[in-house]
């Protein structure tokens, strides 16, 4: 018999110029993936120039993490599904948001992605996930790998929230 793997916390990250943009992005997650029961403060985006030529400069990141608990193989078909809000909402085929969703559990932050490195494992149809954070000693913990933004202790304080209400519902 196989061993089903436990729910776990959904969460997503978005990185946007345009306040409207942004509001209609969560509007149409919250339709896809149901409730949000935690939204981060909106914090400036300025680790890298990687998305400027895209959205323009001043960028602001914010995360949410849906009520709902899913199944961690669905990751890749959410990415997929995030993937499209971002067409829905381009303007002349230029993004005018960044959706990046992963998972949550009591031991890592995983993201999902369509950029292979040597760290990411593929999970089908162009998506591949990564184990971001781990969780050691009572708080998550950054890899050689990580984006710079997901070392920050801002950051990391966002992914224990997330964990204790995560806890809490596997109560």
């Amino acid at each position: 018999m196989r061993a089903k793997a436990p729910p776990v916390k959904l969460i997503c990250g978005l990185i946007f110029k345009d306040e409207k943009i942004f509001k209609k992005a969560k509007t149409l997650l919250k339709k896809k993936f149901g409730a949000i029961d935690l939204e981060s403060c909106i914090i400036d985006f300025d680790y890298t120039d990687y998305y400027e030529k895209e959205f323009g400069k001043e960028l602001k990141r914010q995360f949410i993490s849906f009520k709902k608990l899913i199944s961690p193989e669905k990751l890749s078909q959410i990415k997929t599904q995030t993937n499209t809000l971002e067409k829905k909402l381009a303007l002349n085929n230029r993004r005018r948001i960044n959706l990046d969703p992963g998972y949550l559990d009591m031991a890592k932050l995983v993201l999902a992605t369509t950029k292979d490195y040597m760290h990411r494992i593929y999970l089908g149809k162009g998506i591949f996930a990564e184990i971001t954070l781990s969780y050691r000693g009572k708080s998550f913990q950054h890899w050689p790998w990580t984006y710079p933004d997901y070392q920050t202790p801002q950051y990391k304080q966002i992914f224990n929230q997330i964990r204790s209400i995560y806890s809490q519902q596997l109560k």
